[in-house]
């Protein structure tokens, strides 16, 4: 399995730190050409490789860390996402409401047709998605929501090699509506630091 972080701001960075730390290979890209990012990326971890969009589409895993409105930029870049899972990292803040009265993640999944959807990651601020996700014993949740319930089981067990506890919510907009951001309004989850003793 291969995967890559789309966006390299504090998101990004944090979620190739966490990747860094347990030593897996992630491919991080942006707008910025990589050799913008390369030196960054190096300072994170040998594991953690900087590459142009393009390539780093390629991966099987794409986790979007990018900001909101930018989301659908990166959509246009592959004819195709049959196969990939796309993780949704981002939220919708400060924003309008978006259209259909849909929560941020529902209308991210519209633009990517044909992937396995998963919103997560999303709702720990960067300082504290950047730390180590063990402590005392317990490991760090991060709460992952899909339509479809095959698209969770690798994010979930990717989320556990990084050393989290995920926490299926169900689908986007039952159960996942407590970690997505619509308008100015948040689920009640967003920024929540929970522990599970075991995963």
């Amino acid at each position: 399995m291969s995967y890559a972080i789309i966006g390299f701001g504090k998101i990004g960075q944090a979620l190739a730190h966490a990747f860094a730390r347990k030593n897996i290979d992630v491919t991080v890209a942006s707008r910025r050409p990589p050799e913008a990012l390369a030196q960054q990326a190096r300072a994170i971890g040998p594991t953690v490789v900087a590459r142009s969009l393009r390539d780093a589409l390629e991966a099987d895993t794409i986790i979007l860390a990018v900001p909101f409105g930018e989301h659908r930029e990166v959509a246009k870049i592959l004819p195709s996402w049959n196969g990939k899972t796309v993780i949704d990292a981002m939220n919708l803040f400060p924003g309008p409401d978006e259209p259909d009265g849909l929560p941020g993640s529902a209308v991210v999944a519209k633009a990517f047709t044909g992937a396995r959807f998963v919103k997560g990651f999303n709702h720990l601020g960067a300082a504290t998605l950047a730390t180590d996700p063990i402590v005392a014993g317990g490991h760090r949740v991060v709460f992952l929501s899909a339509d479809d319930e095959d698209a969770i089981a690798p994010v979930a067990a990717l989320a556990k090699q990084l050393g989290f506890a995920p926490v299926k919510l169900g689908k986007l907009n039952e159960g996942g509506a407590l970690v997505h951001a619509h308008g100015r309004t948040w689920g009640q989850l967003i920024f929540q630091d929970f522990f599970k003793k075991e995963q």
